[in-house]
C-alpha cells in the first residue's frame, strides 16, 4: 500500500490507543497484515520471556507443594540382614553363653507426623506471598512486552515512511537529473546542474539502501519480541485513525506509586522478610511430633530357615525436641532479619524516588517532543509550499537549479524531522503510561 507523506498522521496513529488492548486473537497463529492489537495479543501468548515466567510460576507451585508436604505423615521403611561369623558371648552365673543366632534380618516401618514445626509454619504462611510474587513477575513481563512491541511497531512504521520519503525523493531527483541533462544537451546550461543532480541521486540511492537494511533489522527485532523465528514472515496492517486525538495525553494525571508493579514486588519481598523474622523467633519453640512403628524380626542359625519365624515389635509415641542454647545463633539470625527489613524499607524509599524521577523525565520528554512535533509539522508544510513555488519558478527559468536543490533538501529534511518527532511523541507517551502504571495488559 502506497501512502503519501501526510497520510502518516493516519498511518502511525493506531498505536497509542491500542495500549488499552482488546484481546481478541488466539495464540495459535499471527494473521497476515497484522494490526498492533494482534501483534500484542500474539506476543502476550508467545513471547519466550513470558513462557519462561509462566514456567517459573509452575515451578513455584511445585516448590510450595514440596515445602508443605512436611505436614503429611512421613512413612519410611528400613531393613537389614546380618550374618554373625562369631556370636557375642555373655557371662551368666560364671558361664560363657553365646548370645543370638548366626543369621538375623529385620524390617521396620515408621510413620512420623509433625505437630509443631517452625519451618512448616513459615512454609504455610509464605505460600501466599510466593504466589503473589510469581504473578507480579508475570505482570511485569507483560507490561514490558506491551511497551516493547508497541515501540517496535512504531519504529517499523517510521522506517516504512522514511523509505517512502526517500523513494519519492529519488523519483524527483531522477526527473530533475533528466531535465538538467536535457538542458545541458540543448546548450541552455552548463554541465554543473546535471552533475549536481547525479550526486544527489547517488546519495539518495545509498540512503535508500541503508534504510532498507535498518528496516530488515527492525522486523527481525519485532519477531524476537513476538517469539517468532527470524525466517518467519510478518506483514503489518495500518488502520486509519486520527493522529492528533491519539497522541494527546492527560498531563494532569497524578502519579500513584501503588499502581507500579515494582512497588508491589518490593512490598511482597517486605512481607516475606517479615515472615522470615517471625520464623527466626519461632525457632525458640520446641519441635513436637508423633510416631508409630512396626518391626519384623527374623533370626535363625540356618540361613534357609531364616524367615520361618517372625518376632515382631511395634510402638507409638510422641517426640519432643527443645533447643535450649545454640551459641546465640537464634539471636543473631533474628537481628540480621530485622536489619534486612530495615534495608528493604530504605529500598522502598529509594524506589519511590526513582519512580518520581522517571515520571518527571517521561513527562518532560513528552512535552518537549510535542513541541518538536508541532514545530516540525509547521516546517514541513512551509517547506512543501516553498519547494512547489521554487519548482514552478525553476521550470519558468526564474530560479537556478541550485535553489531548487536547496528547496528539495529542505523539504526532505523537514519531512524526516516531522517523522522522527512523531515517533518520539508516541514513544514518550508510552513511557509516561509505564511510569504511571496504567499500561493495560488484560488478555
Amino acid at each position: 500500500m502506497r501512502l503519501n507523506f501526510k497520510e502518516i498522521v493516519v498511518y502511525l496513529s493506531v498505536a497509542c490507543t491500542t495500549i488499552g488492548i482488546s484481546q481478541a486473537q488466539q495464540a495459535g497463529s499471527l494473521n497476515s497484515n497484522a494490526t498492533l492489537d494482534e501483534l500484542i495479543n500474539y506476543a502476550l501468548s508467545n513471547k519466550i520471556e513470558l513462557k519462561q515466567a509462566q514456567i517459573d510460576k509452575e515451578i513455584g507451585e511445585r516448590e510450595i507443594a514440596s515445602a508443605l508436604s512436611g505436614w503429611f505423615p512421613q512413612i519410611n521403611a528400613n531393613g537389614n540382614y546380618t550374618h554373625n561369623i562369631q556370636l557375642p558371648t555373655a557371662n551368666i552365673n560364671d558361664q560363657n553363653i553365646n548370645m543370638g543366632q548366626k543369621n538375623t534380618a529385620s524390617m521396620v516401618f515408621q510413620a512420623d507426623q509433625a505437630i509443631i514445626n517452625p519451618g512448616l509454619f513459615q512454609a504455610s504462611k509464605a505460600s501466599r506471598f510466593i504466589r503473589e510474587q510469581n504473578d507480579l513477575n508475570i505482570e511485569d513481563t507483560r507490561i514490558n512486552t506491551v511497551v516493547d512491541v508497541s515501540k517496535a511497531y512504531y519504529d517499523i512504521l517510521t522506517s516504512e515512511e522514511q523509505i517512502n520519503i526517500i523513494t519519492e525523493n529519488i523519483a524527483r531527483l531522477q526527473r530533475q537529473y533528466t531535465e538538467a541533462n536535457a538542458r545541458y544537451e540543448t546548450g541552455l546550461v552548463d554541465k554543473t546542474d546535471y552533475k549536481r543532480a547525479q550526486i544527489s541521486l547517488n546519495n539518495a540511492n545509498a540512503e535508500l539502501k541503508s534504510a532498507n537494511e535498518f528496516r530488515r533489522y527492525k522486523y527481525d527485532y519485532l519477531k524476537t519480541l513476538l517469539g517468532l523465528n527470524p525466517s518467519a514472515p510478518v506483514s503489518l496492517s495500518f488502520e486509519n485513525q486520527n493522529m492528533e486525538s491519539n497522541i494527546l495525553l492527560d498531563t494532569t494525571e497524578l502519579l500513584q506509586y501503588a499502581n507500579r508493579v515494582e512497588i508491589k514486588q518490593l512490598q511482597t519481598l517486605q512481607n516475606l522478610q517479615k515472615l522470615n523474622t517471625q520464623y527466626q523467633k519461632w525457632n525458640y519453640l520446641p519441635r513436637v511430633g508423633a510416631f508409630a512403628n512396626y518391626g519384623l524380626n527374623y533370626r535363625n542359625n540356618q540361613f534357609g530357615d531364616l524367615f520361618q519365624d517372625n518376632f515382631p515389635n511395634s510402638s507409638v509415641g510422641l517426640s519432643l525436641s527443645i533447643p535450649i542454647f545454640q551459641g546465640t545463633k537464634r539471636i543473631q539470625e533474628i537481628r540480621k532479619s530485622e536489619l534486612q527489613e530495615s534495608r528493604l524499607d530504605l529500598e522502598m524509599e529509594n524506589l519511590e524516588n526513582q519512580i518520581g524521577a522517571q515520571y518527571s523525565a517521561a513527562m518532560a520528554s513528552y512535552r518537549a517532543n510535542m513541541n518538536e512535533w508541532r514545530n516540525a509539522k509547521e516546517n514541513m508544510d512551509l517547506s512543501e509550499e516553498v519547494y512547489n513555488t521554487i519548482k514552478l519558478q525553476y521550470d519558468a527559468g526564474v530560479k537556478t537549479y541550485l535553489e531548487l536543490m536547496t528547496a528539495e533538501t529542505d523539504l526532505k529534511t523537514s519531512q524526516l524531522n516531522y517523522l522522527n518527532a512523531l515517533y518520539a511523541v508516541l514513544s514518550s507517551k508510552l513511557d509516561i503510561q509505564k511510569a504511571l502504571g496504567t499500561v493495560n495488559i488484560s488478555n
